[in-house]
């Protein structure tokens, strides 16, 4: 069994992950109620895509195929990603609360245990598992498990308790404000602002006084946000609509015309002052691992929050679910924080980036007016395109094809169907596009863990292409298929044949 603190994002896709692996998990999360409160409005980067690998982007509300986005921003600049030949920025719209039930859901589906009003309170760890002690509605009791993964956000008790330090920097120096109104009319999806100009819906507007945009994500339901420098007052303070509406004027230099909102709840109004950036010396320690916000913390610029901390679940389930399962290859969940920490590190840098980018001053400007010229480059729209969508992330393996180490790509097949919807059952796939005899001896000793899959397509980008269950490619190439024995023991462990030989 495998304990879950947090039934966030994070947790309910790892059970799920765990679960259809064939591993119990349990999640427990200490809210009684999944929350109201409006927090992230939809997901950016591969992070889509992986959910368009569980079946789960359509029953999200997403269609088929991801949407790629033809504007994206970086650093509250705009970046046109409509001259890329492969855009790489897929958006999909949905508020994190319908996130979460749907994912609760699926997990419940597939047999995970969601037990609400539990909270960690302290554990112990051996050679064979933990001992966690556990609050629950009816008291206090304990649970045994193989392993526990601190989902349990920023202030995650199960970093702390597992002795894991969390540098980073705290800044006090910024004061974000958020709220859903009424505004006024728009003129072809832009707010007319007298005596400043358009603005387009979900564009960043930098001035030397702020930051100002606003969004109508969902149909009746504009949301507008301001972010200020040295601005008071503090949090103690109750927010107000007025106090946005004050905000706006500082920001924009004009007034905007902004009332209490008309649609039904829940509604956003809040005020965040300052901002952590963290990460977590280690994502483990013994039979402890984190995940999402346990183990790092960043602005939210550019959204990388659910792409970074959903595919840190995807990594680690599959992982986790072969040690339990008796055919995980020696060090395989040392890959976990060796293949998903540089990811994070690089979501700090770029989102730091941004935040510069935004600040204040003359200086900034003078850099904006630089990084603006840069940004009529395609190659560099192209590599920031990457950044931002993580699809630039190359996990290390030990074949050189351009494919390996990568996300797959969603290749359409003959029949009409994309490789996508092979994915679903979340196991290691060996996709052949040339019906081999000599792939599918090859492939035989593993046919207990490892899906052989004979597919075709006018274009494939390799004969052979051995997936991950996280949707990345361990092994690409040709018909020889040199190495892949090699890479299907290194990912996947001895085949049943060599096993049952021992």
């Amino acid at each position: 069994m495998i304990v879950i603190a947090g039934g966030g994002p994070n947790g309910l896709l790892l059970a799920s992950e765990l679960a259809q692996a064939g591993v119990r998990p349990i999640v427990l999360e200490q809210l009684a109620e999944r929350s109201t409160e409006p927090k992230a409005n939809g997901m950016v980067g591969q992070v889509v895509r992986l959910l368009d690998h569980r079946g789960l982007h359509e029953r999200l509300g997403g269609g088929r195929v991801p949407f790629k986005a033809p504007m994206f921003m970086f650093g509250a600049m705009p970046l046109n990603l409509s001259a890329l030949e492969v855009n790489p920025v897929t958006i999909l719209p949905v508020p994190q609360r319908r996130l979460e039930q749907v994912l609760e859901e699926r997990a419940v589906e597939l047999g995970a245990e969601v037990r609400r009003g539990h909270r960690v309170v302290s554990f112990t760890q051996d050679d064979d598992g933990v001992t966690i002690a556990i609050s629950g509605p009816d008291g206090d009791y304990t649970e045994r498990a193989r392993y526990l993964v601190g989902a349990d956000g920023a202030h995650s008790v199960v970093r702390k308790q597992a002795g894991i330090d969390f540098p980073g920097v705290t800044t006090v120096d910024t004061v974000a404000r958020a709220a859903h109104v009424t505004m006024p009319e728009r003129v072809d999806g832009r707010l007319d602002v007298p005596g400043f100009g358009r603005i387009a819906s979900a564009s960043f507007t930098r001035t030397d006084r702020g930051l100002f945009v606003w969004a109508e994500l969902e149909p009746g339901r504009p949301l507008m946000t301001t972010v200020e420098w040295d601005s008071a007052p503090g949090d103690e303070v109750p927010m107000t609509i007025d106090e946005l509406r004050a905000s706006v004027h500082r920001v924009l230099g004009a007034d905007v015309p902004i009332g209490p909102p008309a649609s039904p709840g829940p509604h956003v109004l809040r005020r965040l002052t300052g901002g952590n950036t963290r990460l977590a010396e280690k994502y483990r320690a013994g039979r402890v691992f984190l995940v999402g916000d346990a183990a790092h913390v960043h602005s939210s610029m550019g959204g990388p929050g659910l792409n970074l901390g959903l595919q840190d679940a995807a990594n680690l389930g599959w992982k986790l679910a072969a040690q339990v399962r008796g055919w995980a290859p020696e060090g395989l969940l040392g890959t976990y924080e060796s293949e998903r920490r540089p990811v994070a590190e690089r979501v700090v840098m770029h989102t730091q980036a941004q935040s510069a980018l935004t600040a204040p001053g003359g200086e900034v400007t003078a850099l904006r007016e630089l990084f603006g010229e840069l940004l009529t480059n395609v190659d560099t729209v192209r590599h920031i395109a990457e950044t931002m969508a993580g699809s630039d992330i190359r996990y290390e393996m030990r074949t050189t094809h351009p494919l390996a180490g990568k996300f797959l790509p969603d290749i359409e097949l003959s029949d009409g169907s994309r490789v996508a919807e092979l994915m679903y059952d979340a196991r290691p796939t060996l996709l052949d596009f040339t019906g081999s005899a000599a792939l599918a001896d090859l492939a035989a000793g593993w046919s207990d863990r490892v899906d052989l899959v004979a597919v075709q397509s006018g274009r494939p980008p390799a004969d052979v292409i051995l997936v991950r269950p996280d949707g990345y490619v361990a092994w690409a190439g040709d018909t020889v298929l040199s190495g892949l024995n090699e890479e299907m023991a290194m990912w996947f462990g001895i085949p049943r044949t060599a096993a049952m030989a021992t």
